[in-house]
């Protein structure tokens, strides 16, 4: 089996690699990313690719499987820009895998393609997912979806996969995840324990996790599997301020959820961080999973907890871990994180 993954070397695309480079039956794997890594994989080769731009069908001819996974979180403010790959991208790579006759395409969703829905339930896969409006991420996510819905109405024959994961950690996404949504500014000695002594207590903070190698474990049930359709995917426990209060021995502070956004949006206007306040929307908006059925029917089953994933992605974030792919190394931000402050704060890519 031949396996084409697109982002493949982000935050998922790293532990997708691993996997497959440890499943026997997948013989190769090939790694598109807009820029190449320094990282060597067994059964992987690299090549450069831009979804939004580059001639995708011959590079996907010959394979079984195509897994998308490329996507844009800066610059947030260019919007635009991130449209262009996000969403025209996405319809690219879906059109290209029928072109160049591939059997399976397996589309990386999320929780934030989700309409606002309940955090005291979990919502099985059939929840809207119309996506949040302040959100251009979810906006995304949910326009890609409608999009995947008339393609496998239009090639009924393509088997489609839409995996739905909630928030994705590791502890060499630290580098990364520091310099796309904390920016310059936050001193990396903060991620840790002792030094966060206080969580927001805010109505509809609860969120759920995974470890990024459970939800490449995920993605690895449905390239080797029969399976169609959509899958939720996320840990236990669910992260809410008592939670997270118990697993970083602090308390809790009540916050109104408009402090909570207005902070975000002042800091983000102001360019002190890069993280627009539609984040803070969509993580008090989107429901809670149900995950029943990825454990049904991919027979998935995550080995890391929530909790456990988040404490390794904050040690990341200190140790300033990564990986040798532009996205995770920790040198892509230049020294004294220059290369983040040429970029204005979110204003262009890095």
């Amino acid at each position: 089996m031949r396996v084409v993954i697109t982002g493949a070397t982000g935050n998922v695309g790293t532990s997708l690699v691993r996997a497959l480079a440890e499943e026997p039956a997948v013989d190769s794997v090939l790694g598109l990313a807009r820029r190449l890594p320094g990282w060597e994989v067994a059964k992987t080769e690299w090549v450069a690719a831009d979804v939004a731009t580059s001639d995708l069908a011959p590079l996907f001819r010959g394979a079984d499987v195509v897994v998308h996974l490329a996507w844009l979180i800066q610059p947030s403010r260019d919007v635009h820009a991130m449209r262009q790959v996000n969403v025209i991208g996405s319809e690219r790579v879906f059109r290209a895998a029928a072109d160049a006759g591939v059997k399976a395409l397996i589309d990386g969703s999320s929780v934030g393609a989700y309409s606002p829905g309940p955090k005291d339930r979990a919502v099985d896969e059939q929840w809207p997912t119309d996506g949040v409006a302040t959100s251009f991420y979810s906006r995304h996510k949910a326009e890609v979806e409608r999009r995947l819905d008339r393609f496998e109405a239009e090639l009924p024959d393509i088997r489609v996969v839409r995996l739905r994961p909630g928030l994705i950690f590791k502890r060499e996404a630290g580098s990364g995840v520091r310099r796309l949504f904390l920016g310059p500014f936050v001193p990396t000695s903060l991620m840790t324990p002792a030094a966060l002594p206080v969580v927001p207590d805010v109505d509809g903070l609860r969120f759920q996790a995974v470890h990024s190698s459970d939800v490449a474990e995920a993605y690895r049930l449905a390239i080797v599997g029969d399976g169609r359709g959509a899958f939720n995917i996320a840990a236990a426990p669910l992260l809410d301020p008592a939670t997270l209060a118990d697993l970083l021995g602090a308390r809790r502070v009540r916050l109104p959820a408009g402090a909570l956004r207005a902070a975000a949006a002042v800091s983000w206007r102001m360019r002190v961080q890069p993280t627009p306040p539609g984040w803070v929307d969509l993580a008090l908006s989107v429901p809670v999973m149900d995950v029943t059925r990825a454990r049904r029917e991919l027979g998935w089953q995550p080995r890391i907890d929530a909790g456990e994933a988040l404490l390794e992605l904050l040690d990341g974030i200190r140790d300033e871990a990564g990986l040798d792919t532009p996205p995770l190394a920790p040198s892509t931000g230049g020294r004294s994180r220059w290369r983040e402050l040429r970029t204005g704060v979110g204003a262009r890519t890095g």
